[in-house]
């Protein structure tokens, strides 16, 4: 009888599986909420982001569009995960979870630029705020050493803080709403504490990844910063979008993130 290889055995598609059904799912809720008007009213939420509001069900197609970068980076994501190697700190649910909240991302902000709704600029943050919240966990936990009911805890917390924080409201110099400049301050202390654990040998990552990562959303805060309306790079009727370059550079930051922390630093 012809066994499988030691490999194939070692194959877990349960990531690839859930990653995938997590997709499916928010991509046709998407679709059904921006055609049938569930997520209410054109407010204007995201008109700070240059595109013009175009007529139709999706008001800004560049803007909306470019998010299927997350969904993509989150599906490869769990693709790596199907593996052994592919774990976060040993653990197959932990890098499972972050390939989801990297797929939640392109849906939860596709419904703002879409709509320009309240509920879909609210869903957009939150999203933000998820992914950033484990990655804070993940990172406070690594330097700890404490196990994934710690980071658990932790990445609640977190999550409840940045909300309860946004909704308190107010304008921030430059990166405009509270909301933005909670997400900044999680993936600052994120990436300090993620330093800290690599220093103190608690965590394992491939810094040419990791440079890649940080580089990546450092560009793309850049281009952030110049093509809101009124910046010098935009242009409120072109395709091109400097917010959908956003987008992009930022999944291309959450797959390299991913493959910092979960390849061994001679990898």
């Amino acid at each position: 009888r012809c066994m499988p290889s030691a490999p194939d055995r070692a194959i877990d598609h349960h990531p690839l599986v859930v990653a995938g059904v997590v997709a499916v799912a928010l991509v046709g809720l998407l679709a059904m909420a921006v055609a049938l008007g569930w997520l209410g009213p054109d407010v204007g939420r995201g008109d700070g982001f240059c595109e013009a509001a175009r007529p139709g069900c999706v008001k800004q197609p560049a803007n909306t569009w470019s998010n299927l970068g997350f969904v993509i980076a989150g599906l490869v994501v769990a693709w790596h995960a199907r593996l052994p190697s592919g774990a976060l700190g040993g653990r197959t649910s932990l890098a499972t979870a972050y390939a989801v909240l990297a797929v939640v991302l392109g849906p939860a902000s596709a419904a703002m630029h879409a709509t320009q709704t309240d509920l879909g600029g609210r869903l957009d943050v939150l999203s933000m705020h998820l992914i950033a919240g484990f990655i804070l966990a993940y990172a406070v936990t690594r330097l700890l050493d404490a196990g994934p009911v710690a980071l658990g805890v932790a990445f609640v917390a977190a999550v409840v803080v940045a909300q309860v924080l946004t909704g308190r409201g107010g304008h921030v110099p430059w990166l405009g709403s509270m909301g933005n400049a909670v997400f900044a301050l999680m993936l600052v202390a994120a990436t300090v504490t993620g330093f800290l654990a690599r220093q103190a040998g608690r965590l394992r990552a491939h810094v040419g990844w990791a440079i890649a990562a940080v580089g990546s959303i450092l560009v793309a805060l850049g281009i952030w910063s110049l093509s809101h309306s009124g910046g010098p790079w935009c242009d409120p009727h072109s395709l091109l979008q400097g917010h959908a370059i956003w987008h992009l550079l930022c999944a291309v930051s959450t797959y390299g993130l991913y493959r910092a922390w979960r390849a061994p630093a001679n990898d």
